[in-house]
């Protein structure tokens, strides 16, 4: 009789696993000890800086772009809220909005549902509110022009002081 053995899981090995995919969210900072960053949440609520940053990932996928680049993108929400009781309030509300809608959907927050396609689905059903909108059109300038994402995507930055595109850049793109 043969007998099967179970693969052998480090306690090491167990605990990157985890640390790789969470995201703690403790006394207002929001850490994700697998790729080494941490936000201070201020004004916001740290849940709710965990809930804009899954947010943006999904409304601007990119694989391999770091959640850190999405989280510093939404710090600016965390310190406009600082100063704007209105913004604070309309942030708030508009995650314990969605919150509710995934509840409803899901069973479980926003943040917690497992599948893209099914979160990406109830950002659709409130696309076209103030909330998701000023989501959506801060991620343009916070996610976009951060220049350390550039080389991600194999843009060299702007060419005019370096002699234009005529003469470096205009058909070097790779990836293409």
């Amino acid at each position: 009789m043969e007998t099967q053995t179970r693969p052998r899981l480090s306690r090491r090995d167990l605990l990157k696993s985890f640390g790789a995919a969470a995201v703690v969210v403790s006394s207002g900072v929001l850490v994700h000890p697998g790729e080494g960053w941490a936000v201070e949440a201020t004004a916001l609520k740290p849940e709710t800086m965990r809930t804009l940053v899954k947010m943006a990932r999904d409304v601007y996928p990119h694989d391999q772009v770091p959640d850190r680049f999405y989280a510093v993108a939404m710090k600016s929400f965390d310190t406009q809220a600082a100063s704007d009781a209105a913004f604070k309030a309309m942030v708030e509300d508009g995650v314990v909005a969605l919150d509710t809608l995934a509840n409803a959907k899901q069973g479980v927050a926003y943040v917690d549902v497992g599948w893209e396609a099914d979160r990406v689905a109830l950002l659709r059903e409130i696309e076209d509110g103030t909330f998701f909108q000023k989501v959506r059109g801060n991620l343009v300038t916070g996610l976009y022009n951060n220049e350390e994402v550039w080389p991600i995507f194999g843009y060299e930055g702007e060419s005019a002081g370096k002699g234009g595109y005529i003469d470096r850049g205009f058909d070097d793109i790779a990836w293409l």
